[in-house]
């Protein structure tokens, strides 16, 4: 799944297990119409003030088939929503998150 040339400026990276737990929750995050991608949206979604955890992945194809679209994905925000049925999903995810800039 890794794409050969990761660049070295990527940190902090997934390892394969996380990517893994990353790309199902972004796929149902999409079915739930909680998700932004592409560069242009993610970015509006993020504010330094936030403090929002973030992440790369290893492929920018897999992100875009768990974004479903056929296109390869840059950048991809799961925003949250208190009636929504991902939040202890999402609140997991965000732990493990923050564990790897430690």
């Amino acid at each position: 799944m890794a794409d050969a040339a990761v660049n070295p400026k990527a940190y902090p990276l997934a390892d394969a297990k996380l990517t893994v737990s990353i790309l199902d929750l972004v796929q149902q995050a999409t079915n739930y119409k909680q998700i932004k991608k592409g560069a242009n949206e993610a970015t509006k979604t993020l504010n330094r003030d936030k403090n929002v955890p973030y992440v790369f992945v290893p492929s920018k194809v897999a992100l875009g088939r768990a974004c479903g679209v056929s296109r390869p994905v840059i950048a991809a925000s799961i925003t949250s929503n208190d009636a929504s049925q991902l939040g202890p999903q999402i609140q997991s995810m965000r732990e493990q998150i923050e564990q790897l800039l430690i």
